[in-house]
């Protein structure tokens, strides 16, 4: 049996097919011609002993052997790039990549708080992924990603999270609501209303429903929504009143699109926490944005 010796160059050629989903794409995106791309990809083949695509009509699939390759590639990939920003940090050069997912809600501020690192350190690539909750969890798993900005991650998995800034939950109703400016509304008075919520799985909507349950009260779930803008434009077209972020709520609140409801209970404290994986060895780029995160002070105490 010989053993499986690419060069880098037969890796990275593969991996942009993969990834750009066709070798013509990964021509392109090489600045190769097709051909010499589809050489790469058969002598990487053949030192593989195995075919590596199955091609069905005009799209490429990739084979069992494949999806293994390709997974060890892009591990090794992630290693040189880490082992590249070790040897800056010991040059004394802050450069490098920070590869961040962030949750949908937590865009918001997200990208304000990147564009602030971004201007500390020029010399830094970000690369973010805004996603919601379930890819965020995905991208741990994998191990894809230097950290995620998310919800408090569901318990049982092998994470470390770090609470640092509260995320109020508040309920929203457009403008010309009969409730705008009333004070202290009984929670009970929700049961009357229909609302529109994010869908099953969002973390925003596990909240709620835990805090209603606890509190004994069941309200009208009547229409769900796969985003925070898609809420607020519900609720301002008077679908229905919104349980939604703080954080989202600056435009529609300063243009008076939307108003904050006196609600007895709310809002209701949630935290944002940055999350990796447990024992992950952070590059020194990932290490100095969790630093600037988590040494700001946005940072709370979110107790046990």
């Amino acid at each position: 049996m010989g053993r499986l010796n690419p060069t880098l160059r037969q890796l990275r050629v593969f991996v942009s097919v993969v990834e750009s989903q066709g070798f013509t794409r990964a021509a392109e995106a090489l600045h190769l011609s097709q051909p010499a791309v589809s050489i790469q990809v058969k002598q990487l083949e053949a030192t593989a002993g195995m075919p590596l695509f199955d091609q069905i009509g005009k799209k490429i699939f990739l084979t069992e052997a494949g999806e293994v390759l390709y997974d060890c590639a892009r591990n090794l990939f992630a290693e040189l790039e880490d082992a590249e920003e070790r040897i800056n940090a010991l040059k004394g050069v802050k450069a490098g990549r920070l590869r961040i997912a962030v949750a949908t809600t937590a865009g918001y501020f997200a990208t304000r708080m990147l564009a602030e690192f971004a201007r500390l350190y020029p010399e830094i690539v970000i690369r973010l992924d805004v996603t919601n909750r379930a890819s965020l969890l995905a991208q741990l798993d994998a191990n894809s990603q230097d950290m995620v900005i998310m919800g408090e991650p569901p318990p049982g998995r092998d994470l470390l999270a770090t609470a640092f800034m509260e995320n109020p939950l508040v309920v929203v109703a457009a403008a010309d609501h009969p409730w705008a400016g009333r004070k202290r509304i009984p929670l009970s008075e929700l049961q009357a209303q229909r609302f529109v919520v994010r869908e099953p799985g969002s973390g925003t909507r596990a909240a709620v429903q835990r805090f209603l349950d606890a509190e004994g009260v069941g309200v009208q779930f009547a229409m769900e929504m796969s985003s925070n803008e898609a809420i607020k434009q519900a609720v301002q077209a008077g679908l229905g009143l919104g349980i939604c972020s703080l954080h989202t709520l600056e435009l529609e609140l300063e243009t008076r699109r939307l108003v904050v409801l006196d609600v007895h209970g709310f809002p209701v404290m949630r935290y944002w926490y940055l999350v990796q994986r447990a024992g992950k060895r952070l590059s020194p780029v990932g290490a100095l944005f969790r630093d600037f995160v988590l040494n700001s002070e946005r940072r709370v105490d979110a107790g046990d």
